[in-house]
């Protein structure tokens, strides 16, 4: 079974256009030093050239960051530093040979958040992680593979919550723990929903 992403770049661009209409709404700082990032996600994509082909994945996720320095870099490169770990316990993968189920664990997620610019917050990132499957994947290689891969997206910051779109580039193979390794390559949409937030420090008075 294969699975395509028209139906996700439609999703994509259409809250890409709602965002885009006139708002007198606030937006909220965005990432700053000391700051934490949750989020809430999902992605789906298709394989690529490179490896295994007809392949299609879906999977969702929770993630918790860290902003840990304030703002570097000159000019456009300008941005904080943020690590952040995601839980995936939801992975479908779309095989020739059937559906293989699993869950993942990314704890490397290294994202550059470029200085926003009013509502929008572009940023970079790399992340790298495990994923154990149901079946093999691909067919005839291993059920427990490494996941990694690079995205490019931007937060839509809200007066509450922000939107985060990306494009991101993934890279599933076993390194070496099955026989075969051919590995898989897909390019998916990702959309998640989520907040920075940073823990007030209250000072009580002195008597």
């Amino acid at each position: 079974m294969n699975i395509g992403i028209s139906t996700l770049e439609k999703l994509f661009f259409s809250i890409l256009l709602i965002t885009l209409a006139p708002t007198t709404v606030l937006a909220q700082d965005g990432p700053q030093q000391g700051s934490n990032e949750v989020q809430v996600w999902t992605s789906a994509g298709h394989s690529v050239s490179g490896g295994r082909g007809d392949t299609g994945i879906w999977n969702a996720g929770l993630r918790y960051g860290w902003v840990l320095t304030d703002a570097h870099l000159p000019g456009i490169l300008k941005g904080r530093f943020e690590y952040a770990v995601d839980a995936v316990p939801a992975y479908l993968i779309f095989q020739p040979t059937g559906t293989a189920y699993g869950v993942g664990l990314n704890p490397l997620n290294l994202k550059w958040n470029f200085v926003a610019h009013g509502r929008w917050s572009p940023y970079l990132e790399i992340s790298g992680g495990t994923l154990f499957t149901t079946a093999k994947v691909p067919a005839g290689t291993s059920s427990v593979n490494f996941a990694s891969g690079a995205a490019l997206g931007t937060h839509i910051l809200g007066p509450r919550y922000s939107l985060a779109l990306e494009a991101r580039y993934l890279h599933i193979s076993n390194a070496g723990l099955g026989d075969l390794n051919p590995g898989v390559n897909t390019f998916e949409l990702r959309l998640g929903i989520g907040k920075f937030w940073k823990r007030e420090t209250q000072h009580a008075g002195r008597r």
